[in-house]
């Protein structure tokens, strides 16, 4: 098939039967959006459709996208995702675009549950209470960035301890231990978040890194940077692309390998 018909056939997958309201008003720019899209980005690499839907969602949710995020609420139940998975992937957002923007997320997510008679609340994915909130973060913590915790917390300015504590309770307490979602994919869903910000380098290098120590190979996340494009644009894709080329060069595999064999 050539891009036209892809783009037809995943739309269709993706949405059911319905034609974009835009073809009626703007179709030159709906069939170069469709196409470009559906026909290419989606085909792009080796993530699979729950993997791109529910990326979609994340950088919907930043943006406050919020009529093409309930769209695609629906696209991503038709493409066999869950209740909780879906749930859990707006929760994430939480940690990096704050709690206002993530009700408003939430708020459309539920809007679609009702209307396809999903019972509320979803059931909990809770793992953690407030005696082991903080221990069991700083471990995932530990598990995505190794050393490099230690030495931040011990280099921090007495004054801003708070603001590690609250990193390793709240942000991988309270959201990474839940379950739902592995950690690989949580991980991989917050690079795209990060890269989506815009100004926020130092963050997605360290994603980067975070994503290669828990599984994510150099290849899934270009990929996965590349489905974030239609929706955050060629400034951000190319500078979150050039952060993945900085933390992992084309030689690090090779690299990595070498240093391997000259531990032994």
């Amino acid at each position: 098939m050539d891009r036209v018909e892809k783009s037809k056939e995943k739309y269709k997958q993706l949405f059911g039967d319905g034609v974009p309201s835009a073809y009626a008003t703007d179709p030159d720019f709906q069939d170069i959006l469709s196409r470009f899209i559906f026909g290419e980005v989606f085909y792009q690499g080796d993530l699979d459709d729950k993997q791109r839907e529910l990326i979609t969602l994340v950088v919907l949710a930043t943006y406050q996208m919020l009529p093409q995020l309930k769209a695609h609420v629906g696209a991503a139940l038709n493409v066999g995702l869950t209740p909780v998975e879906i749930k859990e992937a707006v929760y994430q957002c939480a940690l990096y675009i704050g709690f206002p923007k993530t009700l408003n997320a939430i708020n459309e997510v539920n809007e679609v549950f009702k209307a396809k008679n999903i019972a509320l609340p979803i059931e909990s994915q809770k793992t953690v209470d407030e005696d082991n909130r903080f221990n069991k973060g700083l471990s995932v913590q530990v598990e995505i960035f190794g050393d490099v915790i230690s030495n931040m917390q011990k280099s921090t300015p007495t004054n801003q301890k708070h603001i590690q504590e609250y990193l390793s309770a709240f942000c991988f307490g309270d959201f990474y231990t839940r379950e739902g979602l592995d950690l690989k994919t949580r991980e991989l869903l917050t690079l795209c978040i990060v890269s989506s910000l815009g100004s926020a380098e130092g963050q997605v290098k360290a994603h980067v890194r975070g994503n290669l120590n828990v599984g994510n190979d150099k290849e899934i996340l270009i990929t996965a940077i590349t489905h974030c494009l239609p929706y955050m644009g060629f400034p951000r894709t190319l500078n979150a692309l050039s952060c993945v080329n900085e933390v992992i060069p084309d030689n690090y595999e090779s690299r990595i390998g070498m240093s391997q064999v000259l531990k032994m």
